[in-house]
């Protein structure tokens, strides 16, 4: 087990290093090819409600997404989290600039003061964030657990599906019996599909 965390750990800074030297150019560039085809994609154009997430560093940054999420009049679901019970809720946001605040991981989430909780049994098309993914639709997530616990709970016609860039595609992901699988990952390349 400890082998595996510690293999999980040298690929997220292996990412993080591979991600860091490319250009911002270069990464507008990939985040533009993955937003095309995502929209693209039949699955999502036919959601009503999208569970997405706001980006760090070593992820497909999600903003645009969201924003564009809002021009095709689709319900954007995002997650709160709560550090000390390691829970997400997710709560609906209409507006990026006035339903978000700084959450206890330092990333932007929605505001429980002025957001409302969206049963997870709602969800259509979850995009699950991850550093690492594998074609057999293997993730490393940041390593908190949050989206391992949540994937399950997850309607079994709920889409799960993760956005990359091909540097994040490796080989093979070594999981864990907690671990959980992606259905579907969408890169700048290709759309890769669970074997």
């Amino acid at each position: 087990m400890e082998e595996i965390r510690e293999t999980k750990d040298e690929i997220r800074n292996k990412i993080a290093k591979t991600l860091a030297a490319l250009s911002v150019n270069e990464i507008e560039e990939k985040i533009t090819r993955i937003e095309s085809r995502l929209f693209e994609f039949a699955n999502f154009l036919e959601s009503n409600i999208v569970l997405l997430y706001i980006s760090s560093t070593s992820e497909v940054n999600t903003l645009k997404i969201i924003e564009r999420c809002f021009n095709y009049n689709k319900i954007v679901i995002l997650p709160a989290f709560d550090a000390t019970k390691h829970e997400m809720k997710l709560m609906k946001i209409d507006n990026l600039d006035a339903d978000l605040t700084p959450g206890p991981r330092g990333i932007l989430e929605p505001d429980s003061s002025s957001c409302n909780v969206v049963p997870i049994e709602c969800i259509d098309i979850a995009i699950i964030p991850g550093v690492a993914f594998d074609e057999k639709g293997g993730r490393i997530g940041s390593g908190d657990g949050y989206y391992d616990r949540l994937i399950p709970k997850l309607s079994i016609t709920t889409r799960k599906v993760a956005l990359a860039f091909e540097n994040q595609i490796i080989p093979q992901v070594q999981m864990e019996s907690h671990d959980r699988y992606v259905d579907i990952i969408i890169t700048e390349k290709r759309i890769i599909y669970k074997i």
